[in-house]
């Protein structure tokens, strides 16, 4: 089964100090979201080089409140799956929760034994909706 990395995240309260704490390390700007109705930006920071390993820094603009209390500012690692309902069943089968089952076809998230969110995407286009994943709600938080 395909797996390729893809970024980690971690939300920061101050994106100018951030970015300007990557940059002292190396890291470019390689790409930026502004996304007004979920009021964040996301931009995406990596070594010259490597463009595909990536940090990513989450700004919510309206601060960090309403966030999981165990967040750490730590946010999630993302990987893309050839199939994400066969990679979802597989970990499912393992005894592991999917916290966010995969609905759309596109994104799943599960946590890791020591509680880090793992965010799964589906490679090229979403699957269609199928169940039981459909239907699934969440489970805790991710």
């Amino acid at each position: 089964m395909k797996v390729r990395y893809l970024h980690t995240m971690v939300r920061v309260k101050d994106l100018d100090a951030s970015m300007a704490f990557y940059e002292l390390l190396g890291l470019k700007e390689t790409r930026r979201v502004e996304n007004e109705g979920g009021r964040f930006t996301l931009v995406f920071m990596a070594p010259e080089g490597q463009p595909e390993c990536p940090v990513e820094l989450t700004w919510n603009w309206d601060g960090d409140e309403g966030l999981p209390a165990d967040s750490r500012h730590f946010g999630h690692l993302a990987y893309s799956v050839g199939n994400i309902y066969e990679m979802c069943q597989k970990l499912m089968d393992a005894g592991v929760t999917i916290n966010r089952p995969p609905r759309d076809g596109n994104m799943a998230f599960v946590r890791s034994p020591d509680n880090i969110s793992v965010e799964l995407l589906q490679d090229g286009p979403a699957l269609a909706p199928q169940e039981p994943w459909a239907s699934m709600e969440n489970t805790g938080h991710w």
